[in-house]
């Protein structure tokens, strides 16, 4: 009996279920309501290793946002420093500029910096409805642990999210950490900055398997990392048709 560990890089999973059923999976949900998640992961296991015992599912989400711009309600009464920041964004820089009076400019800064607060807000409501979402799956389901670390950065200017921050980090520190409660590593994955950990793992006489998904017609899924599964033993796709079954999504 193989011992198996799999390592899940949260957004990357995600953005492949997106990807992956962009017709048939509600984007507003952060994930699929109705999947059987331990099945998942369970079949994932089976697709990786011969009699394979499933000890955890680790799957590495983000902790905190870092929102940009920041602190703007500390420079209320500091008007040419938030005019400054205002204006990195070129439509609020060109519709100040546009302005002469500075009292009717002050004003309008005002209103954009309450405009700006109430995005941050939004959006920190519905990171934080994603951490209750994982907190339920892992009350529900044993042996899937959610392990959040770093950040990720979001722009109010343009509601836009940017590049997560250490969770890269975490995961590969965890394989490494964790390596004598398993016999095979599974990554869930696109991502080459897993090489180097995934190189020592298996300096330890460890297996490594990278998990790639097939779209409906068949072909592997955009954005796969070529070093990745060079670096990896071997790499298992996953058929479209039954990823769908196990995530309850109509396909």
């Amino acid at each position: 009996m193989a011992r198996v560990c799999i390592f899940v890089d949260g957004e990357n999973f995600r953005h492949s279920i997106v990807d992956l059923f962009r017709q048939e999976f509600d984007q507003s949900d952060y994930l699929p309501r109705q999947a059987e998640w331990a099945a998942s992961f369970d079949w994932i296991s089976g697709k990786c290793a011969e009699a394979p015992q499933r000890v955890r599912t680790y799957w590495y989400v983000i902790r905190n946002v870092d929102f940009f711009p920041f602190g703007l309600e500390r420079l209320a009464n500091r008007p040419e420093q938030l005019r400054g920041i205002l204006s990195k964004h070129p439509e609020y820089k060109s519709e100040l500029d546009a302005i002469t009076d500075s009292a009717s400019r002050e004003a309008r800064m005002s209103e954009i910096v309450s405009d700006l607060q109430h995005r941050r807000e939004r959006f920190q409501h519905r990171f934080d409805g994603w951490t209750r979402i994982q907190d339920a799956i892992a009350e529900r389901y044993d042996a899937i642990e959610f392990r959040r670390a770093g950040a990720i950065s979001y722009n109010l200017f343009d509601t836009r999210l940017g590049q997560e921050k250490a969770v890269d980090v975490k995961l590969a520190c965890d394989m490494i950490f964790l390596k004598d409660i398993y016999d095979v590593a599974v990554v869930v994955s696109g991502d080459q900055d897993y090489v180097p950990a995934v190189e020592l793992i298996k300096d330890y006489g460890k297996r490594v398997v990278n998990v790639a998904f097939e779209t409906r017609g068949g072909k592997l899924l955009p954005g796969g990392a070529r070093r990745l599964n060079q670096a990896t033993d071997y790499s298992v796709s996953l058929k479209h048709a039954e990823l769908a079954t196990y995530l309850k999504i109509s396909a």
